[in-house]
């Protein structure tokens, strides 16, 4: 690996009190009654971009889940991830306050159509000055479906099918507007160069869309893409559009595997390893002893409640676990429905710590416990090696995570010289492409 490379490093969030560790919100030290409140999310904005986080995503849902027991009572009382506001309406605030930080909402192209899509995140990536992505999802429950006004969820080939259809109308409608179409000539009485903005004619199987957009192009051209692709089909899709990848995996080795086939995919598209960046997730609790560090995760550890953990991972697997014991029944059953990444490694965590596939669904996810040397080691451990091109960090206690990272784990990571001290560039994709 060459030595200037660098780390990137990626917020997981949600409008919720908690984003990916369920019993974070009942922790003593969890912020919960600003939740509604705008200063909670430019405070968050400006503690990831003093950080120098490359971005911030927000995972969202179309609904409250009701997979496990056939209810929302357990995952919505217990505090499962709901997201309680619309994550676009939070990033504006968070661009205001911010000049370098990436801004990402999650959005279904089940659900929308291309011509509302490319205006949303057109509108934000203008906004922002070039600092938007897309966590682009094609949705894998029956729920969200429902509140879609489906009768439920098409298989996932074809949503895979219609995913390219609405980003080839998407890149379509995003390019459909010249870098210098915008003249606003008051002597001239010329607004916009015409000649410079293009229809669309966009026309597929499952999408059509004329155009042209009406929102001009934003100094990085469009919105980087970030996706989360597991399956064959969803690593196929990766490979041709991502910018960015989210993944989750149990080992090192897992991620090693993920990342060469992740990195074939790529050449046969006819793209670099560097045009995308895949970065799985990592959990960390950070002290300044190893003993503190443990104790704090088994503190976390403590709070879980087992019907909320069975409810979450029932959720993410699209299977009601109150029935269903091993992995190939969880397979079978889910048919449609479910992240294959979430059932890939909840195997992984079977294996690798040799229990069921039942004990696995009912552990909570995994902490990274220790001090900000020993996570800074795991952490070089994987990016030197190739598995990985940075990390994406869900908060287990925010915002805490987030105020601990930046105050003990990045300078460690900058003392190794594996991570920026400054951003290298005005947008999103400049930072990406050259991350200092």
């Amino acid at each position: 690996m060459a030595p200037s490379r660098k780390m990137h490093l990626v917020a997981y969030l949600k409008t919720a009190p908690t984003a990916s560790y369920a019993p974070g919100w009942r922790h003593p030290g969890a912020s919960l009654h600003d939740i509604w409140s705008p200063e909670r999310y430019e405070n968050l904005a400006r503690l990831l971009e003093h950080a120098r986080f490359d971005a911030g995503f927000f995972a969202d849902g179309l609904g409250v889940p009701d997979t496990y027991k056939k209810s929302f009572a357990d995952y919505l009382g217990r505090g499962g991830q709901v997201s309680l506001l619309d994550p676009m309406t939070v990033l504006p605030l968070m661009a205001r306050v911010t000049t370098h930080l990436g801004l990402a909402p999650t959005m279904s192209t089940s659900f929308n159509g291309p011509y509302q899509l490319a205006r949303s995140l057109g509108s934000l990536d203008l906004l922002s000055g070039g600092r938007a992505a897309w966590n682009v999802v094609t949705s894998a429950t029956e729920f969200e479906a429902r509140n879609c006004g489906m009768e439920g969820l098409p298989p996932k080939d074809e949503r895979y099918d219609r995913a390219d259809e609405v980003l080839e109308a998407c890149f379509a409608l995003w390019d459909g507007w010249d870098a210098d179409a915008v003249v606003l000539d008051r002597e001239r009485g010329v607004f916009v160069d015409a000649t410079k903005v293009r229809y669309a004619d966009y026309v597929g199987r499952y999408v059509r869309v004329r155009g042209p957009l009406s929102i001009p192009r934003s100094p990085q051209g469009r919105p980087v893409i970030l996706q989360a692709g597991s399956s064959p089909r969803g690593r196929a899709f990766s490979a041709r559009w991502a910018e960015m990848i989210f993944c989750s995996h149990a080992t090192k080795e897992d991620a090693l595997v993920y990342a060469a086939d992740i990195r074939r995919r790529l050449e046969a598209q006819g793209r670099a390893p560097e045009d995308c960046k895949i970065l799985p997730s990592l959990s960390v609790v950070i002290a300044e002893t190893e003993s503190i560090a443990r104790e704090k995760a088994a503190f976390l550890d403590s709070l879980m409640d087992p019907e909320l953990v069975l409810a979450s991972s029932s959720e993410l697997l699209g299977v009601d676990l109150s029935t269903i014991e091993t992995a190939e029944q969880a397979e079978a059953a889910a048919g449609n429905h479910g992240i294959a990444g979430s059932r890939d490694r909840m195997s992984q965590v079977a294996k690798q710590q040799g229990i069921t596939f039942a004990q696995a669904v009912r552990k909570p996810r995994g902490l990274i416990a220790g001090t900000p040397a020993m996570i800074a080691d795991l952490m070089e451990d994987w990016f030197t090696s190739g598995a990985c091109d940075g990390f994406v960090l869900p908060p287990t206690v925010f915002p805490a995570t987030y105020e601990e990272v930046g105050r003990m784990l990045v300078p460690e990571l900058q003392r190794r010289g594996l991570f920026r001290t400054e951003y290298a560039g005005r947008t999103l994709r400049e930072n990406l492409a050259n991350p200092g």
